[in-house]
């Protein structure tokens, strides 16, 4: 029996230290591991996968069952249990493999993958890939670009759909695996983000330059022969909106203005072969000409004016004198206000993801909550608060930028104006009618949201409680302690013991604002959804 076969293996290397493992021993391992899958004991392979015993004989042998593991899943229909238990382990071997190793056996799967399996495989491998790629150290540069090389090569035979027809049936899963391939480059794209806010001299350039190449390549397939027409019937046009990913891409890693000013992007590769040269400059011209006709004819981010409003919130956040910056708040107000609907909806996309200014982005809240109260007030139906609309800025409103270690003083603005928004809109949106689309995201909120909000809230209050505490055990033995401050490089008035007491006690009182508020949100969550099922019963 395949399950013997394998604990008999198994036995055998757990009483062998790691550097004892033999050829043999992986070879016996991976021929068991198939045979189980096969035969349909995909469940007790799992049970030995998680068993903590097994954890170096994963590690170091896991990743050579990738390929029947990917083979049982593509076989297996969507229901069938053995398949949520072959993604389990798929799940497992990527937390457990060896990074190295995991990652060349994913990337040799979807390099062997072909035809109408192209899509689906790369689909099923891009979580684990992320996640290994995530953990390695050396080389991570080298390799996300190769990921993203591999996967870019494998999907351009594929013919892109362009009738309605076509792209609401997406028979090869083509528009639904660019949209993900996007979401799997994001971490990667923020780890720039975050090294270049950090210096303004950021020299480590290899990760930059891979997304950019990334880029290119995306928008001379698929984007260069996509049908981008807002077409009648489908809601969230697929490929407009992976373009409007990539040109958010390049914003972010700084490069979308010396393509679409200048027509240049970064290094290019030296080619000695003139022929290869040739290529590569017919593939960047073809690349330029679709992001001119995006950002020129499309109005994709509406480019120009993301510029004008990022000099706005500079005055806003960075200007010394009051007045100038109370001035600029009413331009960008005006601004906002003579946009219609849809404009208004990408300026506030814009200045979500780039102002980098928790004030501000409290402020584009504010908003956004304004335009849903006339969206839900008003006669005329209005797509860009509502719906798959909103619900796709809502993402961008709802979660803690960095999870529960989310600095909350600083981002107390933008925290408190989220939670005020989700307020509003629980108690506006009856579930039943869900016309924003909150009650459909509900779990997502809470996972994003509320509960990192609620641990980030327990360690702040215990940090701030226990500083106090400290402040006033060093007062009785001090008669008067100093402290200074330094804010953008300016040393501020010194703080004696007692203004920084006052200022942790502020912080406290913070804390526990919010902390009211999203008790009040979760127990208006609670009336609305016993109200459904007791109307519902």
């Amino acid at each position: 029996m395949a399950v013997d076969e394998l604990q008999a293996i198994i036995q055998r290397c757990q009483v062998l230290e790691e550097a004892d493992f033999k050829g043999e021993d992986f070879n016996l391992f991976q021929v068991a591991g198939q045979k189980c899958l096969e035969d349909g004991y995909a469940a007790q392979l799992l049970e030995v996968i998680q068993n903590e015993k097994n954890k170096v004989i994963i590690k170091n042998m896991g990743w050579n069952l990738i390929c029947p593991l990917v083979r049982c899943i593509l076989v297996y229909k969507q229901e069938d249990d053995k398949r949520e238990h072959c993604l389990k382990i798929l799940d497992q071997l990527s937390q457990l493999c060896n990074p190295k190793e995991l990652f060349l056996g994913l990337l040799e799967q979807i390099e062997q993958t072909s035809g109408e399996q192209v899509c689906q495989t790369v689909m099923l491998l891009l979580q684990p890939l992320q996640t290994v790629l995530l953990k390695l150290q050396n080389k991570k540069a080298y390799s996300v670009g190769l990921s993203l090389a591999m996967i870019m090569n494998q999907l351009t035979p594929l013919p892109v759909p362009y009738t309605k027809q076509q792209i609401q049936e997406d028979k090869l899963g083509l528009c639904q695996c660019c949209n993900a391939v996007v979401d799997f480059a994001k971490p990667f794209v923020n780890e720039v983000v975050k090294n270049m806010e950090k210096s303004s001299e950021y020299n480590d350039m290899e990760l930059k330059e891979e997304l950019l190449k990334f880029c290119m390549k995306s928008l001379k397939y698929p984007l260069l022969t996509a049908q981008l027409e807002q077409l009648e019937g489908i809601e969230e046009h697929p490929f407009r909106r992976f373009a409007t990913e990539i040109i958010d891409i390049l914003w972010n890693i700084r490069e979308l203005i010396p393509l679409v000013v200048l027509g240049h992007k970064g290094k290019s590769p030296h080619w000695e072969n003139e022929e290869f040269a040739d290529i590569e400059r017919k593939n960047s011209a073809d690349s330029l000409a679709c992001l001119s006709y995006l950002v020129f004819v499309q109005h994709f981010e509406l480019f120009f004016l993301t510029y004008h409003t990022t000099v706005l919130v500079k005055v806003m956040t960075l200007c010394p004198m009051e007045h100038l910056r109370k001035k600029s708040l009413n331009i960008l107000q005006l601004f906002i206000d003579k946009f219609e609907a849809e404009g208004k909806y990408t300026l506030f996309r814009c200045l979500l993801k780039t102002s980098n200014h928790a004030g501000v982005e409290g402020y584009i809240i504010k908003n956004i909550k304004d335009q849903i109260h006339l969206s839900l007030t008003k006669a005329c139906d209005n797509i860009w608060f509502t719906g798959h609309h909103l619900i796709s800025l809502l993402d961008l409103v709802l979660l803690l930028p960095e999870g529960a270690e989310t600095d909350l003083l600083q981002n107390s603005d933008r925290i408190m104006a989220s939670l005020n928004l989700l307020r509003y809109l629980v108690i506006k949106d009856c579930e039943s009618d869900n016309q924003t689309g909150v009650w459909t995201m509900l779990a997502k909120i809470e996972q994003n949201f509320l509960k990192p909000l609620h641990v980030g809230l327990n360690m702040s209050k215990a940090h701030y409680e226990a500083e106090i505490k400290n402040k006033k055990e060093n007062k009785r033995g001090y008669s008067k302690t100093i402290c200074s401050v330094t804010v953008s490089g300016e040393k501020m008035p010194a703080m004696t013991t007692e203004m920084q007491l006052q200022v942790l006690h502020s912080a406290l009182f913070t804390f526990d604002l919010i902390e009211s508020v999203l008790a009040r949100v979760e127990e208006l969550i609670e009336v609305k959804i016993k109200g459904g099922m007791d109307e519902n019963s």
